[in-house]
């Protein structure tokens, strides 16, 4: 069952190419390193990974539950990964969820900072 399992999911972390592409983002690498290494593989790989820029991409269009990071904390995979790993992709969706909701309320104080000075 866990080969089947894993298959399952190498297909969905596949499809998400295509989920990405509507809204104009191709994860091309991330496409390729499933590719070689098989979605699972390529999950454990970049759940630890800083500086990916998919799950980012994912919060500015509002579609984090196309994220590996989503599928990987779906009950039906979790068998697929360790503790840690899940651990690491439930803090990194936490995160998008905090800077999702902090997007746009934070707003920049324009402060004078010329004196007058007066000639002599």
């Amino acid at each position: 069952m866990i080969k089947t399992l894993a298959a399952k999911f190498h297909g969905e972390m596949l499809a998400l190419y295509d989920h990405c592409a509507r809204f104009g983002f191709r994860p091309v690498l991330f496409r390729r390193l499933v590719i070689l290494k098989g979605g699972v593989e390529a999950a454990k790989e970049l759940v630890f990974k800083p500086g990916t820029t998919g799950l980012e991409r994912l919060v500015e269009a509002k579609k984090t539950e196309l994220s590996m990071e989503a599928a990987m904390m779906r009950p039906e995979y979790r068998t697929l990964f360790t503790p840690l790993e899940l651990k690491e992709a439930a803090k990194r969706l936490e995160g998008s969820a905090i800077r999702e909701r902090s997007r746009g309320r934070l707003t920049a104080t324009v402060t004078n900072t010329v004196t007058n000075t007066k000639q002599a």
